[in-house]
């Protein structure tokens, strides 16, 4: 099972490293952030795949995309400069949270 979550993780990694690849890759007009847009999709859904094996899906996706969209917003606002606002804030505290509960009301076998 810790095998799992560490696939859920480096699947999250490369989910936020190819979002992030989105942002530079101007339409899929710039070559090398493009194919780091591939890689990261593709690894993130791998390992997401190879993680749902012991996994229940509603949980694994619950924390692929919500810990993803977090860490997708910080990398947002530190990275690409935009703005944070207590609304922002407190979506993501929502976002996290909403994991946190999935987990506690059913995550493990």
């Amino acid at each position: 099972m810790l095998n799992s979550y560490f696939l859920l993780a480096i699947a999250i990694l490369a989910e936020v490293f190819g979002s992030s690849m989105l942002k530079v890759s101007n339409g899929f007009k710039k070559l090398f952030p493009s194919i780091g847009v591939i890689i990261g999709m593709g690894l993130a859904l791998y390992c997401l795949s190879l993680a749902l094996k012991a996994i229940p899906l509603g949980t694994a996706y619950a924390i692929w995309s919500g810990v993803g969209t977090a860490l997708t917003a910080l990398i947002g606002v530190i990275v690409y400069k935009e703005g944070f606002s207590f609304k922002k804030l407190a979506g993501l505290a929502l976002i996290v949270g909403g994991v946190v509960i999935m987990k506690l009301t059913g995550g493990s076998h």
